[in-house]
């Protein structure tokens, strides 16, 4: 089993633990919300409970395999695309989980992009509660 498909595999489980290992220490997450991404295997394993736990109905529909550059470094990396469908607070969303690999094979660059804009902001409030809850990032109304 490879990479993309024991990430697939834990994400469907919800089983956080088993990402340790799939996700290289600096891993970089570029959020569709977000202008600079999420850094290091902490934060990105934290956000990642926070989407599972937000998104309703999700589920994986396609894969595509190639290769592209990345954003830290412009190097063309072995990626893979993951299509998925699910709902956010009832509105669906079409989106896609774009993995990056370094050469040992784990994910460096992890890239969500979701539609319709509809849906991108009802994740974007849902995913920031849960940040703020689970103590990731600071309440942006300071409480």
């Amino acid at each position: 089993m490879d990479t993309a498909e024991r990430f697939r595999a834990a994400v469907e489980k919800q089983d956080l633990t088993a990402v340790d290992d799939l996700f290289t220490e600096d891993i970089r997450f570029y959020s569709p919300v977000k202008f600079t991404p999420f850094e290091g295997r902490p934060m990105v394993r934290g956000l990642l409970g926070v989407l599972l736990r937000t998104f309703e109905d999700f589920r994986y529909v396609g894969r595509f395999a190639g290769a592209a550059e990345t954003s830290t470094d412009g190097e063309e990396a072995p990626s893979e695309i993951l299509l998925f469908r699910a709902a956010v607070n009832g509105k669906q969303i079409h989106g896609i989980d774009l993995l990056q690999f370094d050469e040992a094979g784990r994910i460096k660059e992890f890239t969500v992009m979701v539609r319709p804009m509809s849906a991108v902001q009802a994740l974007s409030e849902a995913v920031l509660a849960g940040l703020v809850a689970d103590g990731l990032v600071p309440d942006p109304a300071g409480h």
